[in-house]
C-alpha cells in the first residue's frame, strides 16, 4: 500500500517569544513541493537564507537543539518538528523572523492546532519509509543513556525512560504504539526543568522568555518562603507555592507523567532530522537532544549506506523495459556512436534506472586500449547523464524539441573498471525538485554488485532552438 507525501493547504502562522532569548518571532508554515521536506527560511535576515532540517547541520544541544547552514541558525526547533511528524505532513517551508521559535505553552499543542485549522493536501509523490532492518544501538556510558531502534514495519513507535535520581520525579514511563496517538497523547507535554536550574539559568540570563506558563518546574530540594518570594517577584506573580506533586504551583501537570511524555515528544522531533519517516520501534532510556540527534546521525548514515546496498538487485536481461533503444532515440537527440544507454528499466517523479551492454565491437576500444581494452570513465559518466535525461526530458511534454546540457558535475568516483562484456546499471534519483528545466541527482552505476562509478550531477534542458540562436 503506497502512502502520498501531504504538505498543508495554505500559509499559517504563529507568534510568540522564544524560551532562551525573549526576542518576539512570528513563524510562517508554509506549503511546499513534493520531497521538499522540512526547511527553515530566516525572512529577517539578507538574501533570507534556506537551513535545512538535517541532522548534519546541528550546531549546538545544550538547551533546545540549533540547527545552522547558509550563515543562519534556528533554534529550539524540536516540538515544531514533532508537531510536523506527528501529523504526519512531510513538506513544509517555515519562515521565521527571528533565530529561535516561539516556546508556547512549552509543548507542541499550539503548532498542532493552528497546523490542524489550515488543512492538508495530498500530493501525487508516495511518502518513501526507512524500515529500520535490525536492531541499532546508540550509548552513553557516562550519562546512562541506552536508545535503541528496532524492526516494526506497520508504525512509527516510541517508548521512553526517564530517571534523573530525583525523589520527585522518580522513574517514569511514557509510550505509543502508533504515531496516531501523537496528537492526543504526546503532543500537549510542556517542557521542565529543575528549581536548580531555574535558578542557574536566570543567574546567567539564559531564559529570558520563561514566564512560568510555558514550563513544568520540578522542586527537587527544600525551598524558603524568601526563595519563593524572590521567584514571585522574578516572574512577576503575586505568590509561587511547592504543589504537593513536589512541582511550582504555577501550572497543573496534565499527565501524571508529563516530562516522561515530553522527553519522548522531543525526541521525536530530533529524530525529524533523519530526514525521512521512519518506520520501527524507538526505545530510549534518558535520552537528551545531544544523544537524539547522535542517535539520528547515526540512522542517516545507515540509511546512506543502505542505498548503495539497494542496488545490489540483479539486472533481469528478461524484464520488459520501459524505453527499448528505439523508444529512447525518440527522447534523446545521441545517436551511434555516442548513445550510451541501450534500455531504460525503472521511471517515476524521482528516479530513473538505465542499461549500457559494454561489448568489443564499439570502436572506442581501438585505442582504449590495445590489449587491455576499458571502458572510459568520462563514458560511463556520459552514460549517467543520459540515463538522468531521460528523467529530465520525461517533464516536458515534446521532449523531441529539447536538449539535456550538464551544468556541473561533482564528486565523481570511478571504484572499478568497467571492461567488453559487463552490463552497466545506472541509477539516477533527484536530490532536490526539478525548477526551471534544472536537475539536480546523484548517480550510481553498477556492474553486478560493485559500483564502478559514482557521481553527483546538475543538468539542464533547453529548446532546441534557443541553442541554436
Amino acid at each position: 500500500m503506497h502512502v502520498k507525501q501531504r504538505t498543508i493547504k495554505t500559509p499559517v502562522s504563529v507568534s510568540g517569544v522564544g524560551l532562551h532569548t525573549g526576542q518576539a518571532v512570528t513563524m510562517t508554515f508554509n506549503p511546499a513541493p513534493e520531497n521538499h521536506g522540512y526547511k527553515f527560511r530566516r525572512v529577517d535576515m539578507p538574501g533570507q537564507p534556506v537551513i535545512d532540517a538535517d541532522a548534519d547541520n546541528v550546531t549546538d544541544t545544550s538547551r533546545g537543539t540549533t540547527i545552522t547552514q547558509n550563515g543562519a541558525s534556528v533554534s529550539t526547533i524540536e516540538h515544531v518538528l514533532a508537531a510536523l511528524v506527528g501529523l504526519e505532513v512531510d513538506n513544509v517551508l517555515i519562515d521565521m523572523d527571528a533565530q529561535e521559535t516561539p516556546i508556547m505553552d512549552g509543548s507542541s499543542i499550539k503548532f498542532i492546532d493552528a497546523i490542524n485549522d489550515t488543512g492538508f493536501v495530498e500530493q501525487d509523490a508516495d511518502r518513501e519509509y526507512y524500515h529500520i532492518p535490525y536492531n541499532i544501538h546508540y550509548t552513553e556510558a557516562d550519562r546512562k543513556v541506552e536508545m535503541v531502534a528496532m524492526p516494526f514495519d506497520d508504525d512509527y513507535r516510541f517508548t521512553c525512560m526517564v530517571d534523573y535520581n530525583s525523589q520527585v520525579l522518580g522513574s517514569q514511563h511514557a509510550s505509543i504504539s502508533s504515531l496516531t496517538e501523537f496528537v492526543k497523547e504526546i503532543a500537549s507535554s510542556r517542557t521542565f526543568c529543575f528549581l536548580h536550574e531555574l535558578e542557574m539559568l536566570l543567574k546567567h540570563d539564559l531564559i529570558k522568555g520563561g514566564d512560568l506558563n510555558n514550563a513544568i518546574v520540578v522542586v527537587d530540594k527544600k525551598v524558603d518562603a524568601e526563595e519563593l518570594k524572590h521567584l514571585a517577584k522574578i516572574f512577576n506573580r503575586p505568590d509561587i507555592k511547592v504543589a504537593p506533586q513536589g512541582i511550582l504551583n504555577n501550572i497543573e501537570l496534565r499527565h501524571q507523567n508529563e516530562p516522561a511524555r515530553h522527553k519522548l515528544l522531543d525526541m521525536i522531533g530530533d529524530l525529524a532530522l533523519v530526514g525521512v519517516p521512519l518506520k520501527g520501534h524507538i526505545m530510549a532510556a534518558r535520552p537528551g537532544h545531544a544523544a537524539n540527534v547522535a542517535f539520528a546521525k547515526k540512522i542517516k548514515a545507515l540509511i546512506k549506506k543502505d542505498k548503495g546496498k539497494k542496488r545490489v538487485k540483479p539486472y533481469d536481461p528478461n524484464a520488459k523495459p520501459v524505453y527499448d533503444t528505439t523508444e529512447i532515440m525518440a527522447l534523446l537527440p545521441h545517436r551511434q556512436p555516442f548513445l550510451m544507454i541501450d534500455k531504460i528499466m525503472e521511471l517515476s517523479k524521482t528516479h530513473v534506472v538505465g542499461i549500457k551492454n559494454v561489448t568489443i565491437n564499439e570502436d572506442l576500444f581501438m585505442g582504449h586500449f590495445p590489449g587491455a581494452p576499458i571502458f572510459p570513465g568520462v563514458l560511463q559518466i556520459e552514460g549517467m547523464v543520459q540515463t538522468g535525461g531521460i528523467l529530465v526530458l520525461k517533464t516536458v511534454p515534446d521532449p523531441e524539441n529539447y536538449l539535456t546540457l550538464f551544468l556541473k558535475i561533482e564528486n565523481a568516483r570511478f571504484k572499478s573498471k568497467v571492461v567488453p562484456g559487463d552490463t552497466i546499471v545506472y541509477y539516477c534519483d533527484l536530490t532536490s525538485p526539478i525548477r526551471r528545466g534544472i536537475a539536480q541527482m546523484k548517480g550510481v552505476g553498477m556492474v553486478g554488485d560493485r559500483v564502478v562509478v559514482e557521481a553527483e550531477l546538475m543538468a539542464q534542458i533547453v529548446k532546441v532552438k534557443e541553442t541554436e540562436a
